[in-house]
């Protein structure tokens, strides 16, 4: 606290002064040495005398209250241009926040997101430093307000502590949506592209299947056939009918995939519709096609007797089985999104179950072949010309070891790529424990720094300067902890590098460390103030420690849930054990109601410690008064109503002076002269009492 009387002491008065005063009364000596031709019978005069000191006095008192007024002032405009700052960057800051415009790719998303925690990182610490201070700075203007017995600071409207909370609460609810709406982003545009190539793939799968199919079903052959080939094409369309009943399931699943698309709000919807309508057009057309053609085999009466019975066999067992090895390879080359090690270890599990099976599909493959050998070999011995080709099938050895080669090249690369996920994985693991193990020291450590923080605020232990102390201890341990919290920051960085979206391991996310710490620094700040004004009203009170601690224990003795503030209630028990007369009677409930109205003003239903002691130093010490002022102003203008800028720039110091003069409305009673200023309503209105 500014020691007032120190500050002013160059502007005494008195015979011993030696000096012209720079606060405008100049000492009996300064008098004498200007005018050679004063009166020093009358110098020597004791009225005279004490009429000067009794002037000293006045202008001590008015520069005194002047100096508080100008600080205060100062403190109102610092208050003013902060809270613009801050609630002009909240405005500037919620909209970008709450733009949930979606990209059409991963990497534009991913982009927002590293802006997003450029911002986390970056440009949102300096802010909620400054919202901070700027409470502190509030609280500290109305102490010292209260202290000097003024009225309480107002800020413009929309500029309040609570407008801010509110603007700030605002932001980080717009943080947390967009943040989440950021990852869910991710997450549909990975699936996105994840089905649009199964899409692509099955389509292109089956568009290579379908590739000549419509002409040969149109292929009018059979009317020039002899009965032993319209036998053979019969049989070939079974075979036909068979694979096509196969490739049923793929062209459901192909329009499956097109609808989830269109459903996922894919940016190429149009382009797959078409395609896939293209599909299910040429599906529909074939299966038209397929019955025609049968009916049209079908009225052929004569059916072929010299069909290679092996060709059949080996026509109805290659079907099935070129089936199989196409869905393998379409298997095998099959993309996969995991995001857990328990997920790949299946798809391992699942491939190598799939290995297993190999085996078995050689012998058949062998099997199938051996047919095929035996068709030709007794075609030979027979003196059978065949015509190169299976008439049942267009599955030839020559596909069937094809495709049983590219099998054998698919299942090793299969093998690598489920490996480099499993180690991906394994690597996300590790992330997700490494995370988790620090978020569950960092996590219980703030809170119990906050519990500790809140058992420091309502004991009574040492002096305020020994709390004080002791809590810029704790404040500096907690500035010292924040390299731990870095350090979590990195992990949290890698796991969304990672694209992790989930972690077993930990009740703590992110976002809950932050807005634990963000409270933690917030509350340590506000407690230390707390203890400062604390301090400030103290030696402006003249409270002696002992008071203090009684006033301490006094209210924690009826703060039963150790909440920091007293119910009405709570208060009147308090005031009732300090010998107030306050019982509920007519006159005991006015009187509650009057000093409720002094340390609740504004009717929030709980009493601070702050404002307790606050009414408890103003119940038992004196304090500067307007008719004080208005008395020490009285003297300085000679006993008249009015007061002078001469006289003010005479008796005060300039900068006061002027102050002064600035601030006095012109003098308007019967006995003003030219230039008269009103000092009584300056003074009442230093204290709350009247409009400047």
């Amino acid at each position: 606290m500014v020691d007032y009387h120190a500050a002013n002491q160059s502007y005494q008065y008195g015979p011993s002064s030696g000096s012209n005063g720079a606060g405008g009364g100049g000492s009996m000596g300064d008098y004498m040495a200007q005018e050679d031709d004063w009166d020093r019978d009358l110098l020597l005069d004791p009225a005279w005398e004490k009429q000067q000191r009794k002037a000293e006095t006045a202008a001590n008192r008015i520069c005194k209250v002047l100096a508080v007024n100008q600080e205060n002032e100062h403190l109102m405009e610092d208050y003013e241009r902060l809270a613009s700052d801050l609630l002009e960057w909240i405005r500037r800051t919620i909209p970008w926040l709450e733009d949930r415009v979606p990209q059409k790719t991963i990497q534009e998303m991913q982009q927002k997101l590293e802006d997003f925690r450029d911002y986390r990182r970056v440009h949102k610490p300096p802010k909620v430093q400054e919202k901070c201070q700027l409470e502190i700075n509030f609280n500290t203007l109305q102490t010292k307000l209260r202290l000097s017995n003024r009225p309480a600071f107002m800020p413009s409207e929309g500029k309040m502590v609570s407008d801010i909370n509110n603007g700030w609460q605002h932001l980080e609810q717009a943080e947390k949506g967009y943040e989440e709406w950021l990852l869910n982003e991710i997450r549909r545009l990975e699936r996105l592209d994840h089905l649009a190539e199964k899409f692509r793939q099955k389509a292109s799968i089956h568009e290579a299947w379908t590739d000549g199919k419509e002409a040969m079903l149109k292929h009018r052959d059979y009317e020039t056939a002899t009965l032993s080939d319209i036998k053979a094409l019969i049989r070939k369309h079974e075979a036909f009918e068979s694979d096509l009943a196969a490739h049923q399931d793929r062209v459901e699943q192909i329009a499956a995939i097109a609808q989830e698309l269109n459903e996922l709000d894919y940016y190429d919807s149009h382009n797959v519709n078409t395609r896939c309508q293209k599909i299910c057009d040429q599906w529909d057309a074939l299966g038209s096609l397929t019955h025609s053609r049968r009916e049209a085999l079908e009225k052929t009466e004569k059916q072929l007797e010299t069909i290679d019975q092996l060709h059949l066999e080996y026509a109805k067992r290659a079907a099935p089985f070129n089936n199989w090895m196409e869905s393998a390879m379409e298997d095998l080359q099959d993309m996969f999104i995991v995001h857990t090690t328990e997920e790949i270890e299946g798809l391992i599990s699942a491939h190598d179950q799939f290995k297993s099976t190999l085996p078995d599909a050689d012998r058949e493959r062998e099997a199938i072949l051996a047919i095929h050998k035996e068709a030709q070999r007794i075609a030979e011995s027979n003196h059978i010309k065949l015509s190169g080709s299976n008439p049942y099938t267009t599955v030839t050895p020559q596909i069937i070891n094809s495709k049983w080669e590219k099998v054998q090249q698919l299942v090793p690369k299969r093998d690598h790529a489920l490996l480099e996920e499993q180690s991906k994985q394994q690597s996300n693991e590790h992330l997700r424990r490494q995370f988790a193990s620090q978020a569950n020291i960092v996590g219980p450590w703030i809170q119990t720094k906050m519990e500790e923080i809140g058992r420091i605020s309502i004991e009574m232990n040492g002096t305020l300067e020994d709390q004080l102390s002791h809590l810029k201890q704790y404040e500096r341990s907690i500035v010292d902890y924040k390299p731990n919290l870095d350090l979590l920051e990195q992990q949290h960085q890698l796991i969304q590098e990672a694209l992790i979206f989930d972690n077993k391991h930990t009740n703590y996310t992110m976002e809950h460390i932050r807005v634990g710490w963000e409270q933690l620094l917030t509350t340590i700040a506000r407690t230390i103030n707390e203890v400062e004004n604390q301090i400030l009203t103290r030696d402006a009170k003249g409270i002696s420690q002992e008071q203090m601690q009684e006033f301490r224990a006094s209210f924690n003795h009826f703060d039963k849930d150790h909440g920091g503030a007293l119910g009405p209630e709570e208060f009147k028990a308090c005031l009732i054990s300090l010998g107030y007369d306050v019982e509920n009677d007519r006159q005991g409930d006015a009187e509650f109601n009057r000093i409720m109205s002094v340390v609740d003003p504004n009717h929030s239903g709980l009493v601070t410690f702050q404002a307790f002691i606050d009414f408890m130093s103003r119940e038992t010490t004196d304090t500067d008064t307007a008719d004080q002022v208005i008395a020490s102003f009285k003297v300085l203008a000679g006993d008249k109503n009015f007061i002078t800028a001469e006289e003010l720039r005479r008796e005060l110091p300039p900068d006061q002076a002027e102050y002064c003069i600035a601030r006095m409305a012109p003098y308007q009673g019967p006995d003003a002269v030219p230039g008269a200023l009103d000092y009584k309503s300056f003074s009442t209105a230093l204290y709350g009492e009247s409009d400047l």
